[in-house]
């Protein structure tokens, strides 16, 4: 296996919870440079969240390891540190919640620019490009963050991870502020820019239109472990599991849609 075809972040047989107790188990996934985007879908409290905050670092497995280019996360050292958030970056459902609210939105994508060119990783684009690969006009560069709507600071928050040029890019709940009816256009752009950086994309998720518009693979997760996976109109198709006929269930328009 050459080094371009390590997978920048491995879970072998993860499980991982709070307090004691397994919240997934028995996890296998894998994210490779330049391969399409993976999702995984489930029902609120399935343990998707855990996956994620597992792969960056901030929940150690109980059994199993997670390993970003070959080296276990929970054991990477200070030195590298900087590096794993630069080429790892999660987006959460609370989007930047730890910027400024006063700074304004040039500012800090500028910022992040600046930072990924001092490391080596140059983005090549400029704050209007970042803002555009997120459905964003350039307006909305000299608007104080803590002026934006809930959607409009999701998808600078997306925009934010772009600039370092990520090699993984794990996406939790990343839309739910934005208007259904802008989601879509936010996904495409997103999904080109993410696949001429070769960058792995992770979508975690319960929604199906998100999840079928950008992932030709998902893993539907359920009693903490993966129970079907496969694309998704295929695991719609065969909804044997009972956690797959719910999802069907509650989104029956869609899931007509992709049968």
């Amino acid at each position: 296996m050459s080094s371009t075809d390590t997978p920048i972040l491995r879970a072998t047989g993860l499980a991982a919870g709070y307090g004691g107790r397994d919240v997934v188990h028995g996890i296998d996934l894998e994210l490779t440079h330049g391969a399409p985007p993976v999702g995984i879908i489930g029902s609120s409290g399935a343990g998707k969240s855990t996956i994620v905050r597992a792969l960056v670092g901030l929940v150690k497995p109980t059994q199993g390891h997670v390993t970003w280019s070959g080296r276990t996360v929970t054991r990477v050292g200070l030195r590298d540190k900087k590096a794993f958030r630069a080429q790892v970056r999660r987006v959460a459902q609370e989007g930047i919640a730890d910027v400024d609210p006063r700074s304004t939105v040039d500012r800090v994508l500028g910022k992040a620019l600046t930072e990924a060119r001092r490391a080596g990783t140059p983005n090549g684009s400029t704050v209007t490009e970042l803002l555009a690969d997120v459905a964003l006009e350039g307006r909305f560069a000299p608007r104080q963050v803590g002026t934006l709507a809930g959607g409009e600071k999701q998808r600078v928050a997306l925009a934010l991870a772009l600039a370092t040029r990520p090699a993984a890019l794990l996406l939790d709940e990343p839309l739910t502020a934005v208007d259904p009816a802008m989601r879509g256009e936010v996904v495409r752009r997103l999904g080109e820019a993410t696949a001429a950086q070769g960058t792995a994309v992770l979508l975690v998720t319960h929604d199906l239109e998100l999840v079928e518009r950008l992932c030709p693979t998902v893993h539907v997760l359920a009693d903490g472990t993966f129970v079907a996976s496969g694309p998704l109109s295929a695991v719609l198709a065969d909804a044997e599991h009972p956690a797959v006929r719910g999802l069907a269930e509650a989104a029956p328009q869609a899931a007509q849609r992709f049968r």
